[in-house]
């Protein structure tokens, strides 16, 4: 069974005035809500993200297995959420929601910074890759295919299940497809890296992890962190409804990644991994 897109909380309704034609309407349209999100190891907070409310703990483990040499569940110690309102209620205004942890000594936890960066400015593509982390796991078994066609079901089946964006039209999603092709998880986010974050987490803490076998199925375009993040949870491919970027491409590339684009109107892109797949 399909675990469930975003939850009904990310969205309020905002007064709106609609134009079509010569005739205007006010009234109150659904809004997808974007708000800032704590990530906490110890008490110290390592960084915040705008994201939509719902699935926190998943979107915060999911980016901390990116970020770090989190391995295992059982690395994990300790996860809890501390809701905003909750501590505004206790005097702390300034609260934002938190999704607290506790890791393994074993595990090397970066230095807190004050925002989750999106680009490399000043570092040339060379030097990106060079610098990723290799994959912990091998990506593929032998034998391991996609085919156009499940391609094409994948991001249908991904499709009917975006509740949110079916009610809002803001929001981008992210799924897992299990080696034997079924949808296992969807999640919905304002933000790309976010949805991404929301699936390899619920992996995670499923005790379904490295990913090995795997697909990777997204809404949006394909830059090169979202591939890192496919390679870091050891995932077999990634099939996007967009195009990627050419750091995306040379960095599947050279971990062979399979990496489809523009997987819509009955056709597709294969841009690396071609080995890979039954065309």
């Amino acid at each position: 069974m399909t675990s469930h897109a975003t939850d009904p909380r990310p969205v309020r309704r905002v007064s709106a005035v609609t134009a079509s034609g010569a005739i205007s309407q006010e009234d109150f349209d659904p809004v997808v809500v974007e708000a800032p999100l704590s990530i906490a190891i110890d008490g110290e907070v390592l960084a915040t993200t705008m994201r939509t409310p719902g699935h926190d703990e998943d979107l915060a483990v999911g980016w901390l297995a990116s970020e770090t040499d989190l391995a295992a569940r059982d690395q994990i110690l300790k996860i809890e959420r501390d809701g905003a309102a909750a501590s505004r209620a206790q005097g702390i205004e300034e609260a934002v929601d938190t999704v607290s942890l506790s890791v393994a000594s074993s595990v090397d936890v970066p230095k807190p910074r004050a925002y989750l960066t999106s680009s490399s400015c000043g570092i040339c593509s060379a030097e990106v890759i060079e610098a990723t982390p290799r994959p912990r796991a091998m990506l593929q078994t032998e034998g391991w295919q996609l085919t156009p066609q499940q391609a094409h079901q994948w991001v249908a089946a991904m499709r009917e299940e975006q509740k949110m964006f079916e009610l809002t039209g803001s929001l981008h999603a992210a799924a897992i497809v299990s080696p034997g092709g079924i949808l296992q998880v969807v999640r919905e986010d304002v933000g790309r890296h976010n949805a991404v974050d929301k699936v390899i987490g619920s992996a995670f803490l499923s005790e379904d992890y490295p990913l090995t076998d795997h697909t990777l199925v997204v809404s949006g375009r394909v830059s090169y962190e979202i591939v890192a993040k496919a390679l870091r949870a050891c995932l077999a491919g990634i099939v996007a409804v967009s195009g990627p970027t050419t750091l995306a491409v040379d960095l599947a590339r050279a971990h062979g990644l399979v990496l489809v684009g523009f997987t819509r109107d009955d056709r597709l892109n294969v841009y690396a991994g071609g080995d890979h797949v039954a065309l």
